[in-house]
């Protein structure tokens, strides 16, 4: 009876898997972060179109003012969500790498395994045919004239 093929990289490989989980989570982390600031960078955007389209010339000079003010708030505002935006995009690729990187590792491994079990297997299914063979041969009691 053959025995059974052990990995000796096994406790590698598991760690590998759990490396390779980790890298997805961040991943989706990453796209989560990078989908809310775009949708904040949509809403100041419609904010400030809504706001330039309103008639200005209408307005009293205080209000014309505050019309002002919250045309520069709501440019600044625009600024910094869409550096943040770049900002999430930037980490979002880079985690997309790193797990795509961790995938390509484990697979690795995998095929390692795979390879070195196949090979095992022939191997003893080529010592298990010798002694098939060496039995028979042993038992052979060939007929005399």
């Amino acid at each position: 009876m053959p025995k059974p093929y052990a990995f000796k990289l096994e406790k590698i490989l598991d760690f590998r898997k759990q490396v390779e989980e980790q890298a997805r989570l961040a991943l989706a982390e990453a796209t989560r972060l990078h989908a809310d600031q775009k949708k904040i960078v949509d809403e100041i955007e419609q904010k400030k179109n809504n706001h330039q389209k309103k008639e200005y010339e209408k307005l009293s000079v205080d209000d014309l003012w505050l019309w002002r003010q919250y045309n520069e708030a709501l440019t600044k505002d625009l600024h910094f969500a869409q550096n943040r935006l770049t900002q999430l995009a930037l980490n979002l690729q880079r985690c997309r790498t790193e797990a795509v990187q961790k995938s390509k590792d484990r697979k690795l491994l995998e095929k390692l395994k795979e390879n070195q079990a196949k090979k095992h297997n022939e191997e003893e299914n080529l010592k298990e045919q010798k002694e098939y063979d060496e039995m028979a041969t042993l038992r052979f009691k060939p007929k005399t004239f």
